[in-house]
Parts: structure tokens; sequence; C-alpha cells
């Protein structure tokens, strides 16, 4: 037992241990118990149950196998984090029953209905408690034993257990998709709100096959492709594009109303990420009051078209957005001026104060008669081309959408150009960048100046969407969900913009039940992040490969590290 590390052990059972205890107490598991996944089998309050000491004994069986420990060594060492990780959670179901009763007026949620939840509905303590010792001991075993399967077969088992998961826990929006469409698949599929368990079976075999398939064949398909005429190389490239816009086109007829409106906030972040992602992505200028450019979007938006007494011409949608866009930029050229000698905290704490002070000129009295301070600005109609007006989150999607697409085709014309590259170069060492004759100031002035032009862009329809717009739309959560969705899906990364968006924007929108819980979510999911993944989920070619570069210089200079 010698490549055990068991001092790992301990910290990593406790640690599993303490965040079940922690997500009890605090609510999160009676709360998040309502959503089932699999009817009868498993809710979404079981699986963050399990989920804690499973991925403590992969982690510790992975570690033990890298120091070069058999795999009973492996079993063991997750065995001895299954048990550790009992330790809080006994704890917390004890010491209320029967030490210190006075605790659940301090930790409300300590309720009888979590001491049934984590006691499996037992009616004996005693019963319940070995019930939940023997389950996470056993999850803890379970996770060590999963390096025993080939990679090659782990990676599909583990994927198709997400998809069910993934499916299970959306049913109820799935529902509603398929309810009109034919209702003998709902009562075939589902069960409530809820997979039925042969299908959630049926779904992990199938998804677990042809994503082996898809994995043992996908470098035989590059190849093939890779041998193919350029011209079939790029028609099948042209195919493939047509494909995906005819599929996002139909989006909203498939979806309905609700996921639509979904879509379309996620969209109006699309558009804000990707613009921040200029500034932040490319050029490393950590900007925190990207707010600003939304809020004036939202309000040129506002003045220019509204019907009530402080409408200022009442001109189209159409007219007015290049106003926005051009008004943006014209404020992030001018706002950009006092901080080019700026780095780092000090330009994200300027940039910060910028925000705040026009979310208080937006409430404040002095410009009132404008902007109508805390009442804000009414009756802004909505987009409208002749006599179609864009009334519905399912006709407003399309004008999101092609303006994701306006700003995308930009977006990736600039990262492969030659100011992208200098950009870049600015990013990773100033100094360095200003020797080999980039003129800096210049080129911080474009990147916050274009940066600005798609968040105008989005405030003018975020405007035009609701038909009100208010200061508090207006706040600093709006910048801190576009770094967040940044820095989530990969710094100046595209793909990974439209991914964060949809980790941070999508799915608090279809978990509004838990919107308590959203803030503590986005805690955890950056801590993760940037402990397992600091390159993102999808990050750019070249950030991931600088990112291990560095990691193998450090290997290089320091191998016992």
């Amino acid at each position: 037992m010698k490549n055990i590390d068991w001092r790992y052990v301990l910290r990593l059972g406790l640690i599993a241990g303490v965040v079940v205890a922690y997500v009890s107490a605090i609510g999160v598991l009676v709360t998040f118990n309502s959503r089932s996944i699999v009817a009868g089998v498993l809710t979404l309050g079981q699986l963050i149950l399990y989920i804690a000491p499973l991925w403590a004994g992969y982690l510790v069986g992975k570690k033990v196998l890298a120091d070069g420990g058999s795999y009973l060594e492996s079993l063991l060492s997750g065995l001895g984090v299954g048990v550790l990780s009992m330790v809080p959670v006994l704890g917390l179901i004890i010491l209320p029953h029967a030490l210190l009763p006075n605790l659940r007026r301090i930790f409300v949620n300590i309720s009888p209905d979590l001491i049934t939840l984590l006691t499996f509905q037992q009616e004996s303590l005693l019963s319940g408690s070995l019930l939940l010792v023997g389950l996470m001991t056993a999850l803890g075993l379970v996770g060590s034993a999963t390096h025993l399967i080939p990679t090659q077969v782990r990676r599909p088992l583990a994927i198709a257990l997400l998809w069910v998961v993934l499916v299970g826990m959306f049913s109820e929006l799935l529902i509603q998709i398929l309810r009109p469409l034919n209702r003998t698949l709902v009562t075939t599929f589902f069960q409530g709100n809820a997979l039925k368990s042969n299908i959630a079976l049926a779904l992990f075999a199938i998804t677990a096959a042809l994503n082996w398939i898809v994995t043992s064949q996908r470098e035989t398909v590059k190849t093939q492709i890779k041998q193919l005429p350029s011209d079939y190389q790029k028609g099948l490239y042209i195919a493939s594009l047509v494909l995906v816009f005819i599929l996002f086109m139909l989006l909203p007829r498939v979806v309905g109303s609700f996921l639509s409106e979904v879509l379309v906030n996620v969209g109006l972040y699309i558009l804000m990420g990707l613009g921040l992602n200029i500034a932040i992505g490319l050029a490393g200028l950590l900007d925190l009051g990207y707010v600003t450019n939304f809020a004036i979007g939202a309000y040129i938006m506002g003045v220019l078209t509204s019907t009530s007494s402080l409408g200022r011409g009442q001109l189209s949608f159409w007219v007015v957005i290049p106003i926005c866009i051009v008004s943006a930029m014209i404020t992030g050229f001018l706002l950009a001026l006092p901080v080019l000698r700026m780095r780092g905290d000090y330009l994200a704490i300027t940039t910060l104060g910028f925000g705040e002070i026009i979310r208080l000129l937006a409430l404040s009295d002095w410009l009132r008669p404008l902007i109508g301070g805390a009442q804000g600005i009414v009756f802004i109609p909505k987009p409208a081309i002749f006599d179609f007006v864009f009334g519905t989150s399912s006709q407003l999607y399309y004008i999101v959408f092609f303006g994701c697409l306006l700003v995308l085709f930009v977006s990736v014309r600039l990262n492969n150009s030659r100011t992208g590259r200098q950009w870049m170069a600015l990013r990773e060492d100033e100094d360095a960048a200003k020797a080999m004759g980039i003129d800096t100031i210049q080129t911080k002035l474009l990147a916050f100046t274009l940066s600005a032009a798609s968040g105008g862009l989005a405030g003018a329809i975020f405007a035009s969407k609701l038909g009100t717009i208010f200061p508090n739309s207006f706040d600093l959560l709006v910048s801190i969900n576009v770094l967040a969705l940044i820095i989530v899906g990969g710094m100046g990364s595209i793909p990974g913009i439209m991914v964060g968006a949809l980790v941070l924007i999508g799915l608090p929108e279809l978990l509004r039940e838990f919107a308590e819980y959203r803030l503590l979510a986005y805690g955890v999911l950056l801590i993760v992040m940037m402990l397992a993944r600091p390159e993102g989920l999808i990050p750019s070619e070249i950030r991931q490969r600088e990112l291990h570069d560095e990691e193998v210089i450090s290997t290089v200079e320091n191998p016992s590290a």
C-alpha cells in the first residue's frame, strides 16, 4: 500500500463529505429533490448526493494509478474516500437529532424532509444511517473502479449517462414540445415529468453504442474526407453550414414560445459575449463595465422610437439600430481614453466604476427629462417590416439570430486578421508588443471601440423586445454574467462563448424553480473551471496551446512538481 497517499485520501474524502453536508444544510438537496430524472429511480437531489463521493473516488483512484500503484490500491483508496465522505453527513443527521436540537433554529433547512431524504425514508434512524454509509462507501469504490474500464469504453458510458441525466432533467420541456406533435410519444417515453426507467435504460444503451461507433470511426472518416478532392471538401463544408442554418431557422417552430424566449435571451448574451471577447479574450483588457454599452444601445433605442412623451422622433427600429451601434462605439472610445495606460486590476476597477456611473446617471433626476430616471422609458414599439410586427419571442428570435450571424462573421474575420494578431500580442505582453512596433494606444482604442458595438446592438434589441426599459436592468450583474460565460466557454473562443451562454444563461432559465441558488451555482462552476479546466469548455487552439506550453515548461524546470 506504499503508493497510496493517505493524506490525500483523507483530505479528498472529507471534502466530499463537507460538500454534501453543506448543500444539504442550505436546502439544495431538498429543493432539487422535487425534480425527477428517472421516475421512481433517481431525482436531481439524489444525483447531487451521489456525485461527490463518486467523483472523489474517481480522482483518488486516478492519482494512485498515476503514482504507479496497482488496481487493488486504487480500489482501496476509493473505499477509504467513500468511508470518510460519510463522516460529515452522519454528523449532519445525528447532531440535530440527538446532541444539538437547537441547531435547527440556526440552519432551518436541516428539516425532517432532509433527514428523510438522507436516510432513504427508513423509519429507524440507525438503519437509514447504515444505508447511507453503505451507499457512500460503495460510490467511492465505484468511482475508483471506473479506471478498470478501458478509456475507449469508459468515455462512451460517461457520455451516455450524461445524456440520460440531461434528458430526464428537462423532461418537462420535452413533453411540452412533443405533446402537440404526438401524445402517444409522451405517454410512451415519460411517466409524469420524468423518464420511464426502461426508456432511460434504452437511451443509455443506444447513446453509448452510437458514441462508441462515432469515436472509433472518427479518425477513419477524417482521413477519408482529407483524401477527397478540395472541391468535394468545400462542398461538404458548405452543405453542413446550410444544414445548420436551416436547423436554426426552423428551431422556433419546433420548440415553442417558452424555449424561443430562452433562446432570445441566450442570443442577446452571445452578442455581448462576442463583443467583450474582443476586449478580454483577444486584447486581454479586463472590462467589468461592459453593461455601459448595453445600456447606451437600449436607451438610444428607447428615446428615438418610444411613442411616450420621452420619445424624440419616433423613428423606425431599423433606422435606429445603426445609431445605437455607433453611439455605443463612441461611448466605448470615450471611456477608453482615461484607461489607456492602466493594466490588470486597475483597469478592471476603473471600468467597473464606469458601469456604476452609467447606472446612477440613468437613475438620477438630472437626466430624468431625457431618459425618464427611475421610471424608465415605456411604449417602445416592436420591430416591424411593413405591416409585419415581430411581436412574439418566436419572431424576435430571427432578429437576434441574424444579429448573431453578423457579429459572428465580423468576429471571425477579426480573429484571423492582422489586427487580431496585434490584440493577442498585446494580451500576452504589452511591453514586448510595443517593442515589436505595435501601436498599443491605437490597438487598445480599437479593441474597446469595436467591443462596444455588439453591446449596443444587444441593448437595442433588448429594449424593443421588452417595450420598456428601467435602470435596474443595467446593473453590475450583466457585466459579470458576460464575463463569466467567456471564462466558462473559453477565452478567445467563439464556439466557447456560445456554449458558455447556453450553460450560464440558458440552463438557469430552464431551471427557474431553483433560481435562489443561481449565484451559488455560478460560483461553484467558476471555481471548478479554474481548478479543472482553466482554458474553458471549448478553448481556442491558441489559448489551449499557450496554457499547455506553460505546463510543459514548468514540468521541465521542476520535474518534482
